[in-house]
């Protein structure tokens, strides 16, 4: 079942890479009390993810946080290793947080997964984004398109914030 709009996320530990290896965040803390920003994508270093979305929201994140957006979520069924070395290849700096979800757990808690098995991929997340106020989903914009980023875009959540 997919998590629906005024709904609070579930409490889970997802992984980031940091100087001294990955730390664990758990969304409690993540969201607590916070305004943020998370898009998901099937997976890093993948054509869509790295031309389209991740690039998008790269370049709205100054729009995004000026609008109170404390932070913003790139997550992905990915380890925390892959997700580090994607974001530094991207340039994100201090512009998204690369957090992993390397066994998918927020990702099948969301209803948000699928089985990319035919493509040697394994389980991943649909392409989405939302607007999270405090732990609860206050828009959520699923992809209709997997090889596409305009539902789950930056544009689109400016929109919504």
């Amino acid at each position: 079942m997919t998590i629906n709009v005024g709904e609070k996320i579930p409490d889970v530990t997802l992984m980031k890479l940091t100087e001294k290896g990955p730390v664990p965040v758990k969304t409690a803390d993540l969201f607590k009390g916070r305004k943020v920003v998370v898009f998901a994508l099937p997976g890093a270093f993948t054509p869509t993810c790295s031309n389209q979305h991740l690039p998008g929201f790269i370049q709205k994140a100054d729009e995004i946080k000026a609008k109170g957006v404390d932070e913003i979520v790139c997550l992905s069924v990915n380890d925390a290793f892959v997700m580090g070395a994607w974001g530094k290849a991207q340039g994100t700096g201090d512009k998204v947080t690369m957090l992993g979800d390397g066994n998918g757990e927020l990702t099948k808690k969301l209803g948000l997964d699928f089985d990319g098995s035919g493509f040697g991929m394994g389980t991943r997340s649909l392409r989405y984004s939302m607007l999270v106020d405090d732990g609860v989903v206050k828009s959520l914009n699923k992809e209709p398109n997997p090889g596409e980023a305009k539902v789950s875009g930056a544009d689109n959540i400016l929109t919504q914030i």
